[in-house]
């Protein structure tokens, strides 16, 4: 206990001693320490979120949508939430897409003979039978790519060779490099890693084929793969390939999203929703994305069911699915629950660095039904005027920094319909190194910063589910 405590901000510490002074003075009928210190000094000090996520990593895994370990994740979600006291815990149902990696191989045929690592992208197709082998073109861009004359192309595989600025800036020739090659009738199609840098760990991740363009198999290879096919073709070598994956797709699959609440007391038809996703990829143990999202979430919930009083509004705790090959819990979440007002929608899904704050993106509301909700920014000092209690309460915690930012991939169909969403900022240093690769364990996240992020997450749902006017102006 004296370990974790010495971690703690001095002056959370003292709003703790505070609020207990202050509770030894008053009378018994007094209520006890006021709610948003004790969910705070909880928070830094509960081991039970970081024991769930090392069960969740240990002993059920990475969890890709329609595979037996999400199924068994969420029914060991639905178990917990009910201990915990939420209400009307459930399982919605979601179709979601089923695909299956298979085997894979890569093999440097020349200059010579030398085994690559290699992942297969989401939703890829397989090899023909016996793989594919043929000569490389490395290429640093979609405009690339599109530039060359189809003899330069046609039955190579290319190689997209394009180092990390950011995630937004980089991850398009992951979404779109497969068709683009395609189309100038490449064979198969590889990516540079979307990271900063990498030990030999390629990146996996979703990638979309375009109608009408025949798909050709694509994977990720490594930094240093990708950097040497480069260095070769520059000296006048043309790099040849080996390439073997065995994916295929099944049959779409019934997932579910998980929901439980603690009701509000004065406006429970008004929510508040902590969310994240609990599917991961097929790789590593889906610690950081986004295992630490969702404990960081089931906690707020745990922590604020255990209060003597409820919230004003109702906090529902959602577990989306289907976040990472194809948004399935996202979206039938947002059309199944249209007509219902979501007061502020929070999403953590950037790993379990330390805690910054929150994107805010709010929206102005569609003036037509089935309209989409567009940006105000003109607004966004008198946003800040109506957040800032959110503020005061986050800078104890040293994460009172609002931003106008896109608020989380699973939320995004919410905040299109309006709803103000709310996205936990954190330092994502340590975070795209291991992104979509094996090295997503547990063993890269600090169990102090954790708490944080969960004291950060469950103060924020509390301030928000108890504010007196609207995040927008």
């Amino acid at each position: 206990m004296r370990a974790r405590l010495a971690a703690v901000p001095l002056c959370v510490l003292l709003l703790l001693s505070g609020s207990a002074e202050a509770k030894k003075k008053k009378p018994a009928t007094s209520k006890p320490t006021a709610p948003l210190a004790r969910l705070v000094g909880e928070a830094i000090t509960s081991d039970v979120g970081w024991e769930r996520l090392v069960h969740l990593c240990d002993r059920i895994g990475h969890r890709l949508s329609g595979s037996p370990q999400l199924d068994k994740a969420i029914a060991w979600a639905q178990e917990r939430m009910r201990e915990d006291g939420l209400v009307e815990v459930r399982a919605e149902p979601v179709e979601v897409p089923a695909w299956v990696r298979g085997s894979a191989s890569l093999k440097l045929i020349t200059p010579r003979p030398m085994p690559l690592d290699v992942l297969a992208l989401g939703g890829s197709v397989a090899t023909p039978e016996g793989g594919i082998e043929a000569d490389v073109l490395v290429v640093d861009s979609l405009d690339d790519i599109a530039s060359r004359d189809e003899g330069e192309v046609a039955g190579r595989i290319v190689v997209y060779d394009l180092p990390f600025t950011s995630y937004r800036e980089t991850v398009g020739i992951r979404v779109r490099g497969a068709a683009a090659a395609a189309k100038k009738g490449a064979v198969a199609s590889l990516v540079r890693s979307v990271g900063p840098k990498s030990l030999q760990t390629p990146h996996t991740g979703n990638q979309g084929y375009e109608e009408g363009v025949t798909p050709i198999p694509t994977a990720a290879i490594t930094v240093e793969a990708s950097e040497m096919l480069r260095r070769l073709q520059e000296r006048g070598t043309t790099p040849r390939l080996a390439l073997e994956l065995g994916c295929s797709m099944a049959p779409p699959a019934q997932s579910a999203n998980v929901i439980g609440e603690v009701r509000g007391s004065e406006k429970p038809e008004e929510i508040v929703l902590v969310s994240c996703h609990l599917d991961s990829w097929d790789v590593g143990q889906g610690a950081q994305d986004d295992g630490a999202g969702c404990m960081a979430a089931m906690e707020a919930g745990r922590l604020i069911a255990r209060l003597p009083e409820p919230p004003l509004r109702t906090v529902r705790v959602v577990l989306f699915t289907n976040e990472e090959n194809g948004l399935a819990g996202g979206k039938t979440y947002a059309a199944e629950h249209a007509d219902e007002t979501h007061f502020a929608v929070l999403e953590s899904d950037t790993g379990a660095g330390t805690p910054l704050g929150f994107r805010v993106d709010l929206r102005v509301p569609p003036t037509e039904p089935g309209g989409e909700a567009v940006r105000d920014d003109d607004a966004w000092p008198a946003t800040l005027e109506n957040l800032a209690p959110l503020a005061a309460a986050l800078a104890p915690l040293d994460a009172a920094k609002l931003t106008p930012g896109y608020a989380g991939a699973d939320i995004s169909p919410l905040v299109r319909m309006g709803a103000p969403g709310f996205g936990l900022s954190q330092d994502m240093s340590g975070y795209w190194p291991i992104h979509h690769t094996e090295a997503d364990t547990i063993d890269k996240i600090d169990p102090v910063i954790f708490r944080k992020n969960v004291a950060v997450f469950t103060t924020a749902a509390w301030v928000l589910a108890n504010m007196s006017d609207p995040p927008r102006p």
